[in-house]
């Protein structure tokens, strides 16, 4: 088996790579039928010659190889016919920016698995950047607070070489009292948690949360049951939600009077409530004023309906006026701050590399190699120019 790391070429860059230069060479020394090849790039966290120097060729032309190895979409222009890919495809919930995307691979009659589809025998994803974009985008949601306030700096997460660093600018920060709730329990919130943690931030259970007040900082944790609830029961039923979470209403609204700062780290889709609406954010007691919406699904189809557009690890707060229904520019009074980076992991590519890297080889390689394997079954979105049989739900989108 022939393998190939592509470079990133979609924009914003990202500087990510699904195996690291050790990963690499551990692997070709592991598998003697294997070897693995790196597309020439200057955009990499790794360089090539970081990569040349654990024996891995650099190479332009990647025709001759049966596995592409990415982690954002590939160009259309670049895709390969005939090719298996792997990378974060962002197509299997009808994404409508993609659409084109998905057309063009069937058209060219390319295997595409999707990482975000990869999951074990109980449902759960295997392998994700979920915990790196839940740390950057609790750093981002309290650097943001500290610009707004004007309070405290925080440097940039990108600015860091590693975690390591940013680390040590949290040992002796100093914070003002505020509050701050996280939505899921997943990769994404435990990493937000991580740096709340590291910063000193108590957290609290959710209803002394919502009933009680501190003097120090404080964030809480919410699960699904702690947002939703169905009419009529008492008893929330966990496994019926995920069935049929259409039938369920959410219960956020006493956060929204009592969160400074909001992380959303839940995974959403159509059909599940939304935590709160326009109208809801025009209220007088509505007091979040910093959204760190680490999900980024983008509004009307979005849990956070003033996500009106992604932002860039550069520029990542801008402004939203609910009154107005508008963005403008960040921190000023009338605004609610958005921070809807969805690239976060690329703030720490290094960490966020290794780390997914080791997913990949622990949970997936051997995968690869398996003619029956159900995980990469349910994983592949097109094959030989068709929708694979979990995606067929897909038809009416690709054929718009």
């Amino acid at each position: 088996m022939k393998v190939a790391i592509i470079r990133e070429e979609k924009n914003p860059p990202d500087s990510r790579v699904p195996l690291t230069p050790e990963q690499c060479q551990y692997l070709m020394q592991t598998d003697q039928n294997l070897e693995i090849v790196i597309q020439a790039s200057e955009k990499r966290c790794f360089s090539d010659l970081e990569y040349q120097k654990r024996g891995i060729s650099v190479v332009n032309n990647i025709s001759n190889c049966d596995i592409l190895l990415g982690v954002k979409e590939v160009p259309i222009a670049a895709l390969i016919p005939e090719k298996t890919y792997l990378f974060f495809s962002h197509t299997h919930k009808e994404q409508p920016y993609n659409r084109k995307l998905l057309q063009t691979i069937l058209k060219k009659k390319i295997r595409l698995i999707d990482y975000e589809c990869l999951c074990d025998n109980q449902g759960k994803r295997v392998i994700a950047f979920g915990h790196w974009a839940g740390v950057v985008g609790a750093h981002n949601a309290i650097l943001a607070w500290g610009k707004r306030q004007q309070t405290f700096a925080l440097k940039p997460m990108h600015q860091c070489y590693d975690f390591a660093e940013a680390k040590t600018y949290y040992e002796n920060l100093s914070l003002p009292n505020f509050k701050i709730v996280i939505t899921g329990d997943g990769r994404v919130s435990n990493g937000a948690a991580t740096v709340l943690d590291l910063m000193n931030i108590k957290q609290v259970a959710p209803q002394d949360f919502v009933t009680q007040q501190f003097s120090s900082p404080v964030y809480t944790k919410l699960s699904v049951q702690d947002m939703y609830y169905k009419k009529g029961e008492d008893i929330f039923n966990e496994s019926d939600y995920y069935k049929h979470p259409e039938q369920y209403s959410s219960s956020f609204e006493p956060y929204t009077k009592v969160s400074d700062i909001m992380i959303n780290g839940i995974y959403w889709e159509k059909g599940v409530p939304v935590f709160f609406t326009k109208e809801d954010m025009k209220k007088d007691d509505f007091k979040i004023k910093v959204i760190a919406d680490v999900t980024c699904d983008i509004a009307p189809d979005a849990s956070i309906p003033c996500t009106v557009r992604p932002s860039t690890i550069a520029e990542p707060i801008y402004g939203y006026e609910p009154y107005l229904e508008r963005e403008s520019q960040p921190f000023q009074p009338q605004t609610i701050d958005i921070m809807a980076v969805d690239n976060l992991p690329n703030e720490l590519p290094r960490d966020a590399s290794e780390d997914f890297g080791k997913q990949l080889i622990d949970r997936v390689w051997d995968e690869l190699n398996k003619t029956d394997s159900q995980m990469i079954y349910h994983g592949t979105i097109a094959l030989n120019g068709q929708l694979n049989e979990p995606y067929e739900y897909l038809h009416d989108f690709v054929d718009f």
